[in-house]
């Protein structure tokens, strides 16, 4: 299996009325389909939002190096794909698909003992249908940038 870096970004609302930024990886069908990630990660960070729901350039900046890190770790063996982002309302949330949600928080530990503690916490849940991700993925329809 292929792992492509085709992205697309939609604008989405939260249950608040907040605007939500949504960025999708697209052609992972093979992924999913594989019945090997049957589990969903969601790493969340909670921020102080500006006007508009979103961070500080700062903050982006570290989120930015945060989620470069562990996707280039969890990636690298294909323990995990990175299916999408959400950001807005003063969170941001990265998803993944793994096929061990123990092996992915030892990975996790490892390419995040570099950085500061994050004010990041982590929600697992079966998922082998991929349920959230199908449910991303209708966004592409509207998307802003494929």
């Amino acid at each position: 299996m292929k792992l492509s870096d085709n992205w697309f970004t939609a604008l989405s609302e939260n249950e608040r009325g907040d605007i939500i930024s949504v960025y999708g990886r697209e052609d992972l069908d093979a992924f999913r389909t594989s019945g090997k990630f049957k589990e969903r990660v969601e790493i969340t960070w909670k921020y102080e939002p500006d006007a508009h729901g979103m961070p500080s350039d700062e903050v982006a900046a570290r989120m930015e190096e945060m989620e470069e890190a562990l996707r280039r770790a969890m990636e690298k063996d294909k323990l995990a794909i990175q299916t999408s982002v959400y950001t807005g309302g003063g969170e941001k949330t990265w998803v993944y698909y793994t096929c061990s949600a123990r092996v992915f928080g030892d990975y996790l530990n490892q390419a995040l003992a570099p950085f500061e503690a994050l004010p990041i916490t982590l929600y697992v849940e079966a998922d082998e249908a991929w349920e959230e991700y199908l449910d991303m993925y209708e966004m592409r329809e509207w998307a802003v940038d494929k």
